[in-house]
């Protein structure tokens, strides 16, 4: 991809201790003229629902391997293994939060459509700008992170996204919804943005239900509801109070599945100004755009999956990590 770009993978955890946890890798490239990457982790106690830690660390020496999908950089290593089933990750670079986690595959990954690629532009053959992404819905996650309080255990279940954003960021999407969900038997991840103005604000969702074992159902799916909302006294965002999440399709038998994940999400766990975490050179391409006020609400309740197959029904609790995201 050419222009302004963005490749993140992100790994996000729950633990059976009661604590979730993010790690992010972002790796920023303008025109191949000037490039940044950035470690992030996060952890979150979901029984208060207070997040406990956060670090975001520059990273210098980056270097990726032949098929592009390891990294390094000084303090940090990113390698997946010779099949393609786990990543581990480690990171050093922050004295107060040092990472040595792996991800394996419980279940085959998915992309939505042929490729994974949402094209921008009047032309399909040749758009001007596209994203990509690509979902790893459940995984079993070992490891830890090592605090200045001590070690945090984040052996659990997990969910892994690759997201490549060939395209100014204000201009791929308005608003964006993320949802990923741990029980003891199924997992289920949404992604959901909707497109600005000028491109008709087209909704776009893909997101997948899981097994303990394999995919149930994977691909497009219903929009997201925010069934009630209260101003944000800051900033007059649409904060989301009640949601409702929703997958639908076929599983590899032709039976019919549909499941939903709603109700009151609870307080926020956190608010994040993604102008004050961005790279510096994309925070000033985003700047410039007049009605630009990107803001990520966090939340992580405890949440039922209402999941039916071939018309049996199963309920099943478990544990939610949301995220509205407004920008312009």
């Amino acid at each position: 991809m050419s222009g302004a770009n963005v490749e993140t993978k992100t790994f996000y955890m729950t633990s059976s201790t009661g604590k979730l946890g993010l790690v992010q890798v972002i790796y920023s490239d303008v025109l191949g003229i000037r490039t940044t990457a950035q470690f992030n982790c996060k952890i979150i106690d979901a029984t208060t629902a207070t997040p406990e830690l956060w670090c975001s660390d520059n990273l210098d020496n980056v270097k990726f391997s032949a098929d592009k999908q390891g990294f390094s950089a000084t303090g940090v290593s990113m390698e997946i293994s010779e099949d393609g089933s786990n990543y581990r990750i480690k990171g050093s670079v922050n004295r107060a939060c040092i990472v040595d986690i792996t991800f394996k595959r419980s279940t085959e990954g998915f992309v939505a459509g042929k490729d994974g690629i949402t094209s921008f532009g009047t032309d399909p053959a040749k758009p001007w700008g596209r994203m990509y992404h690509k979902f790893w819905p459940r995984c079993e996650v070992t490891g830890s992170f090592i605090t200045q309080k001590g070690e945090v255990d984040f052996g659990g279940k997990g969910a892994f996204i690759h997201c490549l954003q060939g395209m100014k960021p204000h201009f791929a999407a308005a608003r964006w919804n993320f949802a990923t969900f741990h029980s003891p038997s199924y997992s289920a991840i949404l992604m959901e943005f909707t497109t600005p103005p000028s491109y008709g604000e087209s909704v776009m969702v893909v997101g997948g239900i899981t097994s303990a074992s394999e995919v149930l159902v994977a691909g497009p799916q219903p929009a997201v509801v925010h069934n009630t909302t209260a101003p944000d006294s800051d900033n007059e965002w649409p904060e989301p109070k009640n949601t409702t999440f929703s997958w639908k399709g076929l599983d590899k038998e032709g039976k019919e599945v549909k499941a939903t994940l709603g109700g009151d999400i609870g307080k926020r766990m956190d608010r994040v100004d993604v102008m004050g975490e961005m790279p510096k050179f994309v925070k000033n391409i985003v700047a410039g755009v007049a009605n630009t006020k990107p803001y990520i609400y966090q939340y992580c309740p405890k949440m039922t999956l209402k999941l039916e197959v071939d018309g049996k029904v199963i309920e099943e609790e478990g544990q939610l990590f949301m995220e509205a995201t407004f920008i312009s």
